[in-house]
């Protein structure tokens, strides 16, 4: 009849902590697996890893960036809604190019009992390796309404060595 009976009634309050306390060190280790697993990746965005043209790791802190190009150009447009002309900084090192800025946003509503007062502030950075063959002298940058547009153009001989590939089907 002992071993029907899973506990014995001396030991019964023991056992109920012991099986509390096991459950709620397996709860811990789930959430912080759990939390393991959702912040994955979030780690090389603090690592100084440079984000590359197409990366997402942080979509609600790196601006949008739209990128064309032509046979004389990349044109690269990034939107910056709420980010002031001063707070933001472009540079071109070696073949990467940087978009830096800060977002700064402050309101604040007074009412007859209250007033209610927000202060948001954030940084964001976006780089990325350009192809070669870009005139490096020549890149220009245009901020209006809140879009960042900056034309890159090809050198000459960049554009003389490009050159379209006939397919025929076989």
């Amino acid at each position: 009849m002992k071993d029907l009976i899973p506990w014995r009634r001396k030991a019964e309050g023991l056992t109920a902590s012991r099986q509390k306390a096991n459950t709620a060190e397996r709860m811990e280790r789930r959430m912080n697996d759990m939390f393991d697993d959702f912040f994955k990746g979030f780690d090389d965005m603090f690592a100084g890893r440079p984000m590359t043209m197409f990366d997402e790791r942080w979509p609600s802190e790196t601006p949008t960036l739209e990128v064309s190009e032509t046979e004389d150009e990349l044109r690269i447009k990034a939107e910056l809604p709420g980010v002031d002309e001063k707070d933001i900084e472009v540079s071109l090192e070696g073949d990467e190019l940087t978009i830096r800025g800060e977002k700064r946003r402050e309101h604040e509503e007074k009412h007859r009992d209250y007033v209610v007062s927000e202060m948001d502030y954030g940084t964001f950075s976006r780089t990325f390796q350009l192809p070669s063959g870009i005139d490096r002298d020549k890149v220009k940058g245009l901020f209006k309404q809140g879009v960042l547009t900056l034309t890159v153009p090809r050198t000459e001989e960049a554009r003389t060595q490009r050159r379209r590939i006939e397919i025929k089907a076989a």
